[in-house]
């Protein structure tokens, strides 16, 4: 019986940067905040989620802040024929009612430039959401590998 737990222990020990992980404000959900960890001494990074909104009115994710880099900001990534362009969201993003908005790579993303310390597997750092209606939510940000999905081909890639 000892060693089963201690062998669950272990197993679920491993298995803990994936677990999911969510947080709430208002009739907001926020699911699974996770960046990448850093390439090499790369300055920038960037984070991921989704909001899911349980509401009957729709939201809309006015702005993110936190320590982990001089430079926290909302970014969408566009296609300008083959070159791939992020620009800041000056608006914020809109949550419609009983729909998710996914922040994920190639597309919405949180942009973190000028990163106090390399994003580290494991490691977890906070950011705070600051949303229209629902107010602001403290998140725990995850760094973890996930797998790449297929992405087009790009040439070059600017920010703007």
């Amino acid at each position: 019986m000892k060693r089963t737990f201690i062998a669950l222990a272990i197993v679920l020990a491993g298995c803990a940067p994936s677990w999911a992980h969510e947080f709430t404000v208002g009739e907001l959900m926020v699911e699974h905040p996770w960046a990448r960890p850093s390439l090499g001494a790369s300055p920038n990074g960037a984070a991921y989620l989704i909001v899911k909104n349980n509401g009957k009115e729709a939201d809309r994710l006015l702005s993110v802040s936190g320590d982990v880099a001089g430079r926290v900001e909302l970014h969408a990534t566009l296609m300008d024929g083959d070159v791939m362009r992020m620009r800041p969201v000056k608006d914020g993003v809109e949550i419609p009612p009983g729909q998710s908005v996914e922040i994920v790579p190639g597309g919405l993303h949180i942009m973190l430039m000028g990163l106090a310390a390399p994003l580290k597997e494991g490691d977890s750092f906070p950011l705070s959401l600051q949303f229209e209606r629902a107010g602001s939510v403290d998140v725990s940000v995850h760094v973890e590998t996930k797998p790449e999905k297929s992405a087009p081909p790009m040439r070059e890639h600017h920010h703007e």
